[in-house]
């Protein structure tokens, strides 16, 4: 028999406004034990310099993270430019430099082919792994390595402010696994005076928005007092990009046991993935065929 788990039984999305200075397990592992939940999980890691959107599953949300991570999202980002540093941001040492500052038109114009369908290099600071090991730690210990493009969708990259002419601030809709600091080196070799990120926030994840994000003081201020609940958002939050049937009662408990149950849908077609609910709370996901969910995954919500 399993070790039961420690902690409250409770499901729902928490947005954190996280600050500077902090790793985004951290501040999910501070809400976990804040909240005293039993599970938490993040929908999509920021660097620890990083600020904004950490969007957090608690409980059977956790089962909803890859429609999150799956979601576009935004950025608001300034990029330094005439230096490249190791890592690709403000925290590594200075690998090369140059004079040249392009003027605003140069760089509006070497912004167009990173939107779309673009292939993109993770940093070699990055958690990307090589032949099993973390690229950050292989090139924590100087290893030669080359790590191989990765397709990325970028809905929009613009450029917003021109604070100097050492300084660009760009904001970035763009999908599942980008680097903002890729997007900076890169920009600064298209521009031939280099690039690192200097400060970077995600402006919103899929639903989630950083103005609606609660502070790391606000969960210290409120830790193990339960008035943290009132900050949890619906699990169904996770599945806004997905599109919802209805389950009818018996079609209900036949998805609860993991089998096909009847659902009425009347705007996805045979194959489609979409969620199925029952009184408004979210049963299974999975893919509608004949009148059928067959579920991937199932929700144990209270009743």
């Amino acid at each position: 028999m399993g070790r039961k788990r420690k902690g409250r039984d409770i499901s729902g999305w928490v947005v954190v406004d996280k600050p500077a200075g902090i790793s985004s397990s951290a501040v999910v592992n501070k809400l976990r034990w804040a909240m005293d939940a039993q599970k938490a999980g993040h929908a999509g890691t920021l660097d620890p310099e990083a600020t904004g959107v950490l969007a957090i599953a608690l409980g059977e949300a956790t089962k909803t993270v890859p429609y999150i991570t799956d979601a576009l999202k935004a950025y608001a980002f300034t990029v330094r430019l005439g230096q490249a540093t190791n890592t690709d941001d403000a925290e590594g040492e200075i690998i090369k430099e140059s004079d040249i500052r392009p003027d605003d038109a140069a760089i509006k114009e070497a912004l167009l082919p990173f939107v779309g369908e673009t292939m993109q290099v993770p940093p070699k600071f990055s958690a990307v792994k090589i032949d099993g090991e973390r690229a950050y730690k292989l090139a924590r210990d100087d290893a030669e390595f080359e790590i191989s493009a990765r397709p990325l969708w970028v809905e929009e990259l613009v450029l917003v402010d021109r604070p100097d002419a050492d300084h660009v601030t760009l904001e970035m809709t763009c999908g599942k696994g980008g680097y903002v600091r890729a997007i900076a080196r890169d920009l600064g070799e298209a521009l031939g005076c280099y690039g690192h990120v200097r400060d970077l926030r995600r402006i919103w994840s899929g639903p989630f928005d950083a103005e609606d994000g609660i502070s790391v003081a606000t969960i210290d201020e409120l830790a193990k007092s339960g008035k943290l609940d009132t900050y949890i958002l619906p699990l169904e939050t996770g599945l806004t990009d997905l599109p919802e049937v209805k389950c009818t009662p018996e079609g209900a408990a036949r998805l609860r046991n993991g089998n096909p149950g009847m659902v009425l849908a009347a705007t996805v077609e045979y194959g489609d993935e979409c969620w199925a609910s029952f009184e408004g709370k979210a049963v299974a996901v999975g893919r509608y065929k004949a009148g059928e969910l067959h579920p991937s995954r199932v929700f144990n919500l209270p009743q």
